[in-house]
């Protein structure tokens, strides 16, 4: 234990009862199949994947219905069997629409044949991460970055150390807390299976202490596996973030702009190597995913969800909302997307939708009194209220040289300040703005 605060800067918000999260004491639920899946074709960070299958074609649990778009892509899967009913745009919760796969399920829970790795440990480096790449497993943290690429390193890169993500420090969710309740000897078994992967000796758990049953689940599992080893953490938001992790467990610092390999690590969510495992030993690809329904709806839980479900049917089999409803998010209250319909899909990075009340209003703006409490909080120790000024100034490229782009867009700094600036949303809009002048200039430069 390196003290009290494993990395600079970070907050504690608070949820639950003695610090506990309402949704922990609930056990994992399998939901019913709805009678119509919304696929997206895009549901990771890269090239959009590449339908397949067309309207009328018949399809089965597991069926390939989207190929990888390029090597930083993902394939997409059928999560039910039945007709395609069209393939035609759908919004995400991101606010985007991307193309998506509709299926009218038939209900006769028709699988493709699976084909289980008997002994993967007799399978080499290259032959795990094809199957990781043909189930489609992105990371389930929320980033959704494609998996096989993170064990993939580029030649000559040396990659010493996998860390993974158990710290679950948003609010309200608790499906990775209950995941490493319930699956401790899979996820333990997909780490093992992931170090094989990468060639690495050691791989560290960071878990946060408010599990104490998922910390004592995991380090059991463990036990009789040589080099890897559970870490009790000081709750800590962000603590999830891959930088902040790193150096919370191992005290390496990701430089600048740099990536975790940068500093010989590697970092996956504890859903990720679930996932991981069940592609490798059973031959099953990412189809559904666990989801944290919690607020004021009727039944709130955990529930193992097939991909592309809608928010409504999800909410539907909760027994429906509680009167004060305000906002619904899909994700965590810190980091979640504020959606204005129902009929969003859940995808492989929904961690979770929140019925939040009064609390979840904006609060009216008042004029920054340069408190510094947004830096003290930033995790990234930026300057947040500066950059906040910038941004309101249409002064974007100005922002992005005092860091707007290192933000992790945590919300730390909005829940601290005094006077309820919109400092989170100044940094997104400014790393937008630069994003998208930069692609311009590269098309531009093509052309």
């Amino acid at each position: 234990m390196f003290g009290t605060h494993l990395f600079p800067g970070g907050i504690h918000p608070h949820e639950g009862v003695n610090g506990k999260k309402v949704n922990s004491g609930n056990a994992i639920r399998e939901l019913p199949a709805p009678p119509r899946v919304i696929i997206p074709l895009s549901q990771h960070i890269g090239a959009p994947a590449k339908a397949v299958v067309k309207k009328g074609d018949h399809v089965k649990i597991g069926q390939l219905i989207g190929e990888a778009g390029g090597f930083v892509s993902a394939p997409v899967h059928a999560s039910v069997s039945g007709t395609v009913w069209d393939v035609q745009p759908c919004l995400l919760a991101s606010g985007v629409t991307a193309p998506a796969v509709i299926i009218d399920n038939d209900y006769q829970e028709e699988w493709v044949e699976l084909t289980p790795s008997a002994h993967p440990e007799t399978l080499s480096a290259d032959e795990l991460r094809q199957i990781v790449r043909n189930a489609g497993i992105v990371g389930m943290g929320g980033a959704t970055f494609p998996t096989a690429v993170k064990l993939s390193p580029a030649q000559g890169t040396t990659i010493e150390k996998l860390v993974i993500n158990g710290a679950e420090c948003e609010p309200y969710l608790t499906a990775d807390h209950r995941l490493m309740l319930e699956k401790a000897p899979q996820i333990i078994d997909g780490i093992r299976l992931m170090m094989l992967a990468l060639d690495v000796k050691e791989a560290i758990i960071g878990v946060e202490d408010n599990k104490p049953d998922a910390i004592a689940a995991l380090s059991s599992a463990a036990s009789a596996t040589e080099g890897i080893t559970v870490r009790a953490l000081p709750v800590r938001y962000p603590q999830g973030g891959e930088k902040q992790l790193i150096y919370a467990v191992t005290r390496r610092k990701v430089p600048t702009g740099g990536l975790p390999i940068d500093v010989g690590v590697v970092v996956c969510n504890v859903g990720t190597v679930y996932a991981v495992d069940q592609a490798i030993r059973e031959g099953r690809p990412l189809i559904d995913r666990v989801t944290t329904v919690g607020g004021l709806v009727n039944n709130p839980g955990n529930f193992l969800v097939r991909i592309g479900t809608t928010v409504e049917y999800l909410l539907d089999a909760c027994g429906g909302l509680q009167s004060g409803v305000k906002q619904l998010i899909s994700g965590g209250p810190m980091m979640g997307m504020a959606i204005a319909r129902t009929d969003i899909p859940l995808t492989k990075g929904s961690s979770g939708v929140l019925a939040l009340g009064e609390e979840a209003m904006e609060p009216k703006e008042s004029a920054c009194i340069r408190c510094g409490r947004c830096m003290r909080a930033c995790p990234m120790k930026l300057a947040p209220a500066k950059l906040d000024a910038l941004a309101r100034a249409d002064r974007f490229e100005d922002a992005a040289k005092a860091g707007a782009m290192s933000c992790l867009e945590c919300g730390a700094c909005t829940y601290v300040c005094p006077a309820k600036r919109s400092l989170t949303q100044s940094c997104r809009t400014v790393k937008k703005v630069i994003n998208t002048r930069r692609k311009q200039a590269a098309a531009k430069k093509e052309g």
